[in-house]
């Protein structure tokens, strides 16, 4: 059998018959001759993004680059090939030369002020002055993003409240697109928010304290949105162990209970949505179907739903898709998504790097 492959299929967001000649790790759309046919009906779709997602993280912490490794393996084998690691004490850079794991796009470590979010997670502030300097270092770090950490429980107040003041917060921005970095951050509730929209924050994760209003300033600022799904799901389970803080129970149950009407109202908007997991914590690795489940179930549909997880965020952070040069990082299905979700949990082929994975 030649090395070069063919794929012919289809293309479910324009229905338009695909031809993909994978040469190495790259895709080749003009015909190559001494390729070999490999698969001949279906459809193609870009390898799935999660766009929040940590390897370097799990439950007890001390994550291993063996184990984050195994995490990254889950994942590309449920279609994500792409991934956007939001914060993790570990460097995961080595995974790079890896052709079996997916494509990184890494924001660092968190940045958080000390007992204002989980111990060990990232880099701690005495000085929430600060910032701005600590953003340009998780810059140069990173992949072309930031992580702060919006909003956490103060434990002298009860429940969740901003780490930040605006000013700071239009220091560290200014730091990470100074260094060509796009700049995101953790949020719960609403406190935070106000002051992080309005200081042109590239994303919001989370964002169950979304109003109205600020959702028009993120269309206005073109800021995106990572609603997390599945881990939202885990808000009440969080409430029940925190027990000493009885406003702060009540505030999470709050933001699980009005989460689908605040993120159906942000879809509403035109907020840009994109698909994340948080793998990595509360969440186990491999579930970006899931998270693509409820986003069709929030009122995308199918179709936009699996948009929101493969060409929109590949398109979003500057990562290829299926054209001619691009990675060859792609999944061939037998029957239609935009008909099946599930179509996607048996995956014909998935492409990794020119691989098969699957």
């Amino acid at each position: 059998m030649s090395d070069v492959r063919h794929y012919r299929g289809r293309d479910p967001f324009t229905d338009e018959q695909l031809d993909l000649w994978v040469v190495g790790d790259t895709i080749r759309r003009e015909p190559v001759a001494s390729a070999s046919t490999v698969i001949d009906g279906g459809w193609i779709i870009p390898g799935l993004v999660d766009a929040h997602n940590h390897v370097g993280i799990a439950p007890g912490l001390g994550v291993t680059i063996d184990r984050a490794r195994d995490y990254a393996k889950a994942d590309a084998r449920a279609g994500t090939l792409l991934i956007r690691e939001v914060g993790s004490p570990l460097d995961t850079h080595p995974l790079d030369d890896d052709p079996s794991c997916p494509r990184f796009i890494r924001s660092g470590k968190h940045i958080a002020r000390p007992k204002r979010y989980l111990r060990d997670y990232g880099v701690d502030l005495d000085n929430p002055d600060d910032l701005a300097a600590e953003v340009t270092r998780q810059a140069r770090a990173g992949d072309g993003w930031v992580k702060i950490v919006g909003d956490w429980i103060d434990r002298e107040v009860g429940d969740l409240a901003p780490l930040w003041t605006r000013t700071q917060l239009d220091a560290a921005v200014a730091a990470a697109h100074a260094e060509g970095a796009r700049i995101t951050a953790h949020v719960f509730g609403y406190d935070a928010l106000p002051d992080l929209i309005a200081a042109g924050v590239d994303c919001i994760e989370h964002g169950t304290g979304l109003t109205t209003d600020l959702m028009d300033q993120m269309v206005e600022r073109s800021i995106a949105l990572v609603p997390t799904l599945i881990q939202v799901e885990n808000f009440p389970g969080i409430a029940d162990g925190a027990d000493r803080f009885p406003t702060y129970q009540a505030n999470m149950r709050k933001l699980h209970q009005n989460a689908g009407a605040v993120f159906a109202a942000a879809r509403e908007a035109g907020v840009p949505i994109f698909a994340g997991t948080d793998a990595g914590g509360f969440v186990e690795h491999g579930r970006i179907v899931d998270e693509i489940d409820a986003l069709a179930d929030l009122g995308l549909g199918a179709r936009d739903a699996l948009f929101a997880a493969s060409a929109a965020p590949r398109a979003w952070l500057g990562a290829g898709g299926l054209d001619d040069g691009d990675p060859a990082d792609f999944i061939v299905l037998d029957d239609d998504p935009r008909q099946d979700l599930s179509s996607l949990r048996r995956p014909r082929e998935i492409v990794c790097s020119g691989l098969t994975v699957s």
